[in-house]
């Protein structure tokens, strides 16, 4: 259902997460997701807290990689804000990493925190971008914070928002929070 009204939008893309269990795979497989960005955590786990362990889980994500891509669908792994491990992502076959943004988000309260982490981020979708990696972000991002995420990281190609889209579309109407946003994003 997700599907057929996602082509009801020219340009709207499917991107569906989560751990590469079989059942997953076969779900995104049905549902001819456009992108599908596998995530390390236990699938029980209620939202993801880390990235990949690129070198240790090589023989896991290769096949898993080759089977989606092979169906055309892009395939971006969730990275920790590291540069560490990026060049076996594009040995993989991958196309794109989501910058766990979590640590980021959760530094709204301490300036220098925010500093570190932002540059964290910045560093690691610069060496992505070195492989040929596009980015993406995803976790805890707000209104608030994706200027400065937007700043440090110009190149983004995507965010994921989740919680506080949700949230804000309860105070705002989903009209308006997709537009402030996408304001977030300009600015």
């Amino acid at each position: 259902m997700l599907r057929e009204l996602i082509d009801e939008f020219p340009g709207a893309e499917f991107n569906i997460e989560g751990y590469p269990t079989e059942q997953f795979l076969l779900l995104c497989e049905d549902a001819r997701a456009d992108q599908v960005t596998l995530v390390p955590d236990d699938p029980s786990q209620a939202t993801s807290d880390h990235g990949w362990d690129f070198a240790a889980s090589r023989s896991l994500l290769a096949p898993i990689i080759d089977r989606l891509r092979a169906r055309g669908i892009r395939v971006s792994l969730f990275a920790d804000p590291s540069p560490i491990g990026l060049d076996l992502i594009a040995d993989l076959g991958a196309e794109r990493i989501e910058l766990y943004t979590g640590p980021y988000g959760a530094t709204y309260a301490n300036a220098e925190a925010r500093r570190r982490e932002l540059e964290r981020l910045r560093e690691t979708a610069e060496r992505a971008f070195a492989l040929g990696l596009d980015t993406n972000a995803g976790h805890d991002l707000t209104v608030e914070n994706l200027p400065a995420l937007k700043q440090a990281v110009p190149r983004l190609a995507e965010v994921s928002i989740g919680h506080a889209l949700t949230a804000d579309a309860l105070e705002f109407g989903m009209e308006e929070t997709v537009r402030r946003f996408h304001a977030a994003l300009a600015s």
